[in-house]
């Protein structure tokens, strides 16, 4: 294991001895099923705050990909299991997974309670940094600082760019920003090749790694500048090892296809489409000048062209609606820097990654932290 230019605390690391060797260990995390009661909504400026009789540390978990994925219920399961904390939960009710760190202000924000069982959960209709900012703020539990806040775990790498665009670390960066510290957890899903119980697997890879950051945050060591990125790898069962990595400059692809105006949206977004209406309406009661309202209403009235997006529009006087759709495509890239955090992933390794509110680390602090990891890593060999 290698590692340089890092932010990463000596006694942090050297746990990283105790999760190789308990990394197959995995989580039993088997919770009987139960029929959830019906979910009951409540409005942000009404607090859902419950008395806490427990003095178990607290640790929030939310995530990018909603609250039913099974990333996120291995992990909860898993924690709840261990007995040693008390397990919140504050998650997208939908799937959140691109929202990078988007917030919805001006708009009454929905948490309703959710079941999972062993943890106090609620589903917040918002992004990933709406639940951190939420869940922190005291309006919505009757704590305001857990102990850790962790994000995952999310289906698809957050390596190198793609963490600006992950909502999963954009949760464990807006606990960071609130003083809290965080992980956030990806796993390198690969279509027609993982399966659902490679969460499972994952869970048991890095739950030896939360425990020993949680230890090092009771003991005052955990490091205050920085959040972990962890990513496990395709095969979390039959991983190589952990590795402190750099941010790599990867990502997918941004891949934006035409789609033909017979093929519109579904459903689902027509209704997204109708609450869009409804904003742009109470905007509209809301706009404090008649002139500019009267403008805004006579622009909604123009009638609108639907056209083949595969096309070039003619000219014409009427507003035109065209109809796209992005995808995230993988491309084949050679990385020959084995500290890459992309590397490490490819070549088998978990991936550790600490990051910084900061865009660059100060040079004396990435030096001293470079040399307590190495002693780390290297004590036991």
């Amino acid at each position: 294991m290698t590692s340089k230019n890092n932010g990463l605390s000596a006694a942090l690391v050297s746990n990283l001895q105790d999760v190789l060797s308990k990394r197959k260990g995995g989580s039993d995390g088997s919770a009987e099923e139960e029929e959830p009661p019906p979910s009951t909504s409540v409005s942000v400026d009404v607090a859902a705050k419950e008395e806490i009789d427990d003095s178990r540390p607290i640790v929030l978990v939310t995530n990018g990909d909603g609250i039913d994925s099974i990333g996120l219920v291995s992990l909860v399961e898993a924690l709840v299991s261990e007995g040693l904390y008390n397990v919140h939960v504050c998650a997208p009710q939908t799937d959140k997974s691109v929202s990078s760190h988007s917030m919805t202000p001006g708009e009454t924000i929905a948490a309703s309670s959710a079941d999972i069982k062993g943890a106090t959960a609620f589903e917040v209709s918002g992004t990933t940094v709406d639940c951190i900012s939420l869940g922190l703020s005291g309006a919505l539990f009757a704590w305001s600082k857990p102990i850790l806040v962790i994000s995952g775990i999310n289906q698809g790498s957050s390596c190198g760019h793609q963490m600006f665009y992950s909502g999963a670390v954009a949760g464990a960066r807006e606990a960071l920003i609130s003083g809290v510290p965080s992980l956030s957890i990806s796993l390198n899903w690969k279509k027609d090749e993982s399966k659902e119980s490679d969460f499972k697997d994952a869970v048991g890879v890095c739950l030896p790694l939360i425990n020993a950051t949680i230890r090092d945050i009771e003991k005052g060591v955990f490091p205050k500048d920085c959040s972990l990125n962890i990513e496990i790898p395709t095969s979390p069962s039959s991983n190589k090892g952990f590795k402190v990595t750099k941010q790599s400059m990867w990502r997918q692809s941004p891949s934006w296809q035409a789609v033909s105006a017979n093929r519109r949206p579904g459903a689902g977004n027509f209704m997204s489409n109708q609450q869009s209406l409804g904003a742009q309406l109470a905007q509209l009661g809301r706009d404090a000048s008649a002139a500019g309202a009267a403008r805004r209403f006579t622009t909604q009235k123009k009638s609108i062209v639907e056209i083949e997006s595969v096309g070039v529009a003619a000219k014409t006087d009427s507003r035109v609606k065209k109809y796209f759709r992005l995808e995230f495509v993988g491309k084949e890239q050679e990385h020959t820097d084995e500290d890459l955090d992309i590397k490490a992933l490819e070549d088998g390794f978990v991936s550790v990654t600490p990051l910084s509110l900061l865009p660059k680390m100060d040079p004396e602090t990435q030096a001293a932290a470079s040399e307590w990891i190495s002693k780390a890593l290297n004590a036991d060999q």
